[in-house]
């Protein structure tokens, strides 16, 4: 079936945009591309394994949330394809548990935090109304790793037995209780913020943390809220931790600290804003997909 510069699997709806301005990005260079989804990926497995196909890039965009995709990138691990952000990579660095541990000893602005082991190996809370008095009422609960969009954080948690409801719903996993940050106004904006990492490339965004809405953050506007520090944050979690594209969350309080919210998000929500209210800008998008066909071509040569 031949040789593509990149494949990209995925099943969610809304990444159909997304890929739909790879393709045609990718296309108009002159460069093949090869989209795997529930339609035909065990056709797929079978045509690697048998060396039918081969990629020389691969996007997994599937594999997180069907397992029957995995095989794929295990096979191409095998061979000379560029993997981007391999989930055995990454996985580590989405745990928020682990990571927190680890940017503590980076010395990041973080939130307070205390972070409690599943309710499954060990139902005590060691807990008192003093630690969440220091943390700030309301505060923060959140999963270590199953938070994709939000689900299952609790923003405006109040008590103990709140804290070990949330804990017996998902008793296998570790959660974070952490205090409730409140960002500055830089004009009328909240100063909470998206940050891309995109093959080496920063592009950072306004992002609303209650209306969940982006703005493209100008340069000019760096300069005059003094934002360089997004850019430090960002190339330093990138120096941890390798892998070729994620975002994070910074929000800058009233004392003028930047603090690092959302450590990181492998797998972004690309939907695009001229689609999606919510949605990210899409020239956000569009440079994020030249950054990766530049990395690509890199690879490639």
């Amino acid at each position: 079936m031949g040789t593509y510069d990149l494949a990209i699997s995925y099943i969610w709806e809304y990444d159909f945009e997304f890929v739909e301005l790879i393709e045609h990005s990718f296309q108009k260079d002159g460069l093949k591309t090869f989209i795997i989804s529930n339609y035909n990926v065990f056709e797929v497995i079978e045509d690697l394994k048998s060396k039918k196909l081969h990629f020389k890039a691969y996007l997994d965009r599937a594999s997180d949330m069907d397992s029957d995709f995995e095989p794929i990138a295990t096979i191409l691990s095998k061979r000379k394809t560029y993997i981007i952000n391999p989930h055995k990579k990454v996985h580590r660095f989405t745990n928020k548990s682990y990571m927190h541990k680890i940017l503590s000893k980076k010395n990041f602005g973080l939130p307070k935090t205390i972070i409690l082991p599943p309710y499954y190996f060990n139902h005590s809370l060691n807990i008192t109304e003093k630690d969440l008095e220091d943390l700030g009422i309301p505060f923060i609960i959140k999963p270590a790793i199953d938070t994709g969009g939000g689900e299952g954080v609790e923003i405006n948690a109040e008590s103990i037995s709140q804290i070990q409801k949330v804990r017996m719903k998902n008793q296998l996993e570790e959660y974070l209780v952490q205090e409730k940050i409140h960002p500055k106004k830089l004009g009328n904006k909240r100063a909470w913020f998206r940050i891309f990492w995109a093959f080496n490339k920063i592009i950072p965004t306004w992002w609303d943390d209650q209306t969940h809405i982006y703005e493209t953050l100008s340069k000019e506007e760096e300069r005059k809220y003094r934002l360089q520090q997004l850019h430090r944050i960002t190339k330093k979690l990138a120096r941890i931790t390798q892998i070729d594209y994620f975002s994070t969350e910074i929000a800058v309080t009233k004392k003028n600290k930047f603090i690092l919210i959302d450590y990181i998000n492998d797998q972004c929500d690309m939907r695009l804003k001229s689609k999606h209210p919510d949605g990210v800008p899409d020239e956000v998008i569009l440079q994020f997909i030249e950054n990766m066909k530049k990395r690509v071509l890199l690879f490639k040569k």
